[in-house]
């Protein structure tokens, strides 16, 4: 059996779904992905269990076949052709040999009939999105989840969906971000699920900022999102997220604006003395002024100061700074709103015109 792809056909579905492909995994075939054809469509398919990602190749008609090649060097010999190349695949029992030009590469191929797939969803919900929309939810709060928690509830994210709207949220203990958006789901009632890190993590890869929508349909295990160019299927953790509102502080009145850049850019220059494994640092408030301080276990120190708008009382309070600058990174307002109680409560930063996203950062003791 013989067919031939245009190189650049088959090289972006080759990068769409390699994220799925485990460089370690138990089962050989999980680092093939599964090429499979019909009459009317040629698709490429990578997974390792708990996702699985589809992309269509266009441009290609073929006779019916599907066979299994190694992922990652498949994706290798297409990146290191030439542009405009195309490459003739011909595809036997346990061995497909590509050729183009006056290359020539064979690969071991493994059934295709071994080639695990996730179990057939039964669709309970479905509703659309902007990709740009989606993309932004999970940009805003991905960098809050925990890695290899052991409460294992904590390793994605918590999409809670009611008629009117989707929430995002994510937390790994020490810090929690929120974002939401507000549209018309055309659900009855409200439903929360938890996506896995890992689906997460690529979702954010695979989406793009445009306003062609993105197809969410939910079954009682899976979610799957399909695009023009991905179908997205993921298995749902199966826990109890915990009660977010809990942690959320409502009687911060020591408000804090600030500009975004400027507080940015003071604590990554103070983040250099701090300690390297604890990060903490210390916040010093006084009227428009806030002083910020580290110094580490080689004695070593450094302080800065920047205005503010402050009118409350003076105040001291520590914090990790890395979770500071990573709520930084995600805001993209000028001037930002930093809430607090006192020293030993967490505080909210949100945008100060923005009301869509806010960040809980808990305290550390110095």
């Amino acid at each position: 059996m013989k067919t031939i792809i245009k190189r650049e056909d088959i090289l972006s579905p080759l990068q769409n779904v390699i994220g799925a492909v485990e460089r370690r995994q138990t089962l050989p075939i999980l680092g093939n992905i599964l090429l499979r054809s019909n009459e009317s469509e040629l698709t490429i398919t990578a997974t390792d269990l708990e996702i699985e990602m589809v992309s269509p190749l266009t441009g290609s008609n073929s006779a019916e076949f599907q066979t299994t090649l190694p992922a990652r060097k498949l994706l290798d010999i297409c990146k290191a052709l030439p542009d405009d190349s195309s490459i003739e695949f011909h595809i036997e029992e346990t061995k497909v040999t590509l050729t183009s030009g006056r290359s020539r590469f064979t690969l071991a191929s493994l059934p295709a009939s071994e080639f695990p797939g996730l179990d057939d969803i039964d669709p309970l919900q479905s509703f659309s999105l902007p990709q740009k929309q989606l993309k932004l939810l999970f940009d805003s709060t991905a960098f809050a989840m925990a890695q290899q928690d052991v409460r294992y509830y904590l390793n994605g994210i918590l999409v809670e969906l009611s008629p009117d709207r989707i929430k995002l949220v994510a937390t790994d203990g020490h810090r929690l971000a929120l974002s939401e958006y507000q549209t018309d789901i055309g659900i009855s009632e409200d439903k929360q699920i938890i996506v896995p890190r890992k689906g997460v993590i690529e979702l954010s890869r695979l989406l793009d900022n445009s306003d062609s929508p993105a197809e969410i349909t939910l079954s009682k295990n899976h979610i799957r999102i399909k695009t023009d160019s991905l179908t997205f299927t993921s298995k749902l953790i199966d826990g109890k997220f915990p009660e977010y509102k809990r942690v959320i502080p409502v009687d911060g009145n020591r408000i804090i604006e600030v500009n975004r850049e400027s507080l940015k850019q003071t604590l990554s220059r103070i983040s250099i003395l701090s300690n390297e494994k604890y990060r903490g640092i210390r916040l010093i408030l006084t009227n428009d002024n806030l002083s910020i301080q580290a110094n580490n276990p080689d004695q070593e120190e450094a302080e800065e100061e920047l205005t503010v708008e402050y009118k409350d009382s003076d105040m001291e309070i520590g914090f990790n700074v890395t979770y500071l600058i990573d709520v930084l990174n995600v805001l993209d307002s000028e001037k930002v709103l930093v809430k607090l109680k006192d020293s030993n409560s967490s505080c909210i930063i949100c945008d100060s015109e923005d009301s869509n996203s806010l960040y809980v950062v808990m305290p550390m003791r110095l």
